[in-house]
């Protein structure tokens, strides 16, 4: 009786496995819900198509790699900041990230290649324990408008190494970023208190810099490990 028992027990979880192995969606994909609702993947998981080496307008080689449907920034292989090659207005972006221990890197939105000292509006991707740059504060960690604004301290982070997902929201000069389902930051582009926050920042001399723009979509190299999946974007009025 205990062996029948435990048989059953065992091929009950087998099957349970298998219908949630079944359940899960395919990566780099849109269900027929998103693509009526107007999203688009910014990454086909098979290749960097849509993308360009920031300021160079060449395809990305080195440094980046597409591997199992993700797409993998290599430690210390210098391959340069990607954007892609559409520029976005008013959007609702979704994607999901992983970091390496000790690890930094970054996305950004509102991008021009007009301003290379300040290309854009960085969502913060970092591991908050055990980078350095955390320690300067939490305009610098994780899901903040990188040192300008903070997220909110109960973000709701995950470890190095496990997956992330994140959403930036731009809608006319209304910016939110979310982590994890949590929105933990928002502001209004071109306001007092996102000029009084420029202005102690390091992108202070950066003309333009915190109002609206029309911009790609960045991916940042800092020579460290990071893996990046299901990035999706939807186009807003």
């Amino acid at each position: 009786m205990k062996l029948c028992t435990s048989y059953i027990g065992w091929a009950i979880s087998l099957l349970c496995g298998l219908n949630l192995a079944a359940a899960e969606p395919a990566l780099n994909t849109l269900s027929a819900e998103e693509k009526a609702a107007g999203w688009k993947l910014l990454f086909d998981g098979k290749s960097l198509e849509g993308w360009h080496v920031y300021g160079k307008k060449a395809r990305p080689e080195g440094g980046w790699r597409v591997e199992d449907g993700v797409l993998k920034k290599l430690r210390k292989q210098r391959g340069g900041d990607i954007v892609t090659d559409a520029v976005f207005d008013n959007y609702d972006l979704t994607w999901e990230w992983r970091i390496d221990p000790a690890g930094n890197n970054g996305l950004k939105y509102l991008v021009t290649e007009e301003r290379p000292n300040g290309p854009g509006h960085e969502y913060q991707l970092l591991d908050d324990e055990l980078h350095p740059d955390a320690k300067v504060g939490p305009k610098r960690q994780t899901a903040s408008f990188y040192d300008v604004l903070p997220p909110a301290a109960d973000k709701p982070s995950k470890r190095p190494g496990e997956w992330n997902s994140s959403r930036i929201l731009v809608q006319g000069d209304h910016v939110e970023h979310w982590l994890n389902g949590k929105k933990v930051l928002e502001y209004e582009l071109g306001s007092p208190k996102v000029k009084e926050a420029v202005a102690a920042s390091k992108f202070k001399n950066a003309t333009g810099f915190g109002t609206k723009i029309k911009g790609r979509i960045m991916l940042t190299d800092h020579q460290d490990e990071c893996w990046f999946r299901n990035l999706k974007i939807r186009e807003l009025p």
